[in-house]
């Protein structure tokens, strides 16, 4: 089909130094496509979408979340606005915004599981308090937190006396150490890099936190936990489960467990310590002793 239509032309009349306007007509084709039968799959996220809240300037998270997905289940990020500095009152200041970023996840389509990845603004913040703000921006959404994971994963593996690694200044680590304790755990031993900024953070050479590591476990500890996620722990989980000869659990491992099982997925992924050994009921078993226990359950 053509169509006849009139379209005005603006242009620069260099003798008078004016815009001069012309109306010409000119043919224009309209596409009409034919019609035809589309055939649809399930799409590459056929088995879950997973949501994650993650912090402004983390470089971290999102790599070790790509490392732990299996075919079929897609990730999804958002940003909180954060102050570098990685203090007790810098991570308080996130709250407010944590339902805006998570907002912006697929806002029309959604995802099955919703997940806020900061171990310290977690435990800051109040872990009922960030998912009340997930909550606000997803009502209908699987919701948990990264310590959420972690809490579900050592109980999972049986672990009760804990020996915890981080990188955080001490007025975290005794906030680290009262959460913990507050979920039924025994830290037998709690040590802290005492790092300010969270971009420093993120430049830990594994080889150490393996080392530092090692320097805090005790005896009577039944698991090594190295919180934070943005030490690249996951890089040494395996090795350092070798050195130690019990379970140890990072951050980004727990916590990409714990999204994976409450989205029903329960693939075994080799190379990352003993957790991605459990699956799908020995998370739910996790998740229903926690049910008994506190009101720290939401899935």
């Amino acid at each position: 089909m053509r169509d006849e239509k009139p379209r005005t032309s603006t242009s620069w009349d260099k003798s008078s130094g004016r815009d001069q306007e012309a109306t010409i007509t000119a043919t224009l084709t309209s596409v009409r496509s034919r019609p035809v039968e589309i055939a649809f799959d399930r799409g590459r996220h056929w088995r879950a979408k997973i949501g994650f809240v993650v912090l402004a300037m983390e470089q971290t998270v999102e790599d070790d979340v790509f490392r732990l997905t299996p075919d079929g289940v897609g990730v999804h990020f958002s940003r909180v606005p954060m102050n570098n500095e990685a203090t007790v009152d810098t991570l308080a200041t996130m709250a407010p915004d944590i339902a805006q970023a998570a907002s912006l996840i697929r806002p029309e389509t959604g995802v099955d599981v919703l997940c806020y990845t900061c171990n310290s603004g977690t435990m800051v913040i109040g872990e009922a308090g960030v998912i009340r703000s997930l909550r606000a921006a997803r009502q209908q959404v699987k919701l948990t937190t990264v310590m959420t994971g972690v809490v579900r994963a050592l109980r999972t593996l049986g672990a009760r006396r804990i020996a915890v690694a981080t990188p955080y200044l001490d007025e975290v680590n005794t906030i680290v150490r009262d959460f913990l304790e507050d979920h039924g755990f025994h830290v037998v031993e709690i040590q802290g890099m005492n790092i300010r900024n969270n971009s420093e953070i993120d430049a830990v050479d594994p080889h150490f936190i393996r080392a530092y590591a090692r320097s805090v476990d005790r005896p009577e500890a039944e698991a090594v936990f190295i919180c934070c996620g943005a030490l690249r722990a996951l890089d040494v989980v395996a090795d350092l489960e070798g050195d130690l000869g019990k379970p140890v659990v990072v951050s980004n491992q727990a916590m990409m467990w714990d999204c994976l099982r409450v989205a029903g997925v329960g693939d075994q992924i080799s190379g990352f310590g003993r957790l991605f050994e459990l699956g799908v009921t020995e998370h739910h078993h996790a998740v229903g002793a926690l049910a008994q226990s506190s009101a720290a359950t939401w899935p």
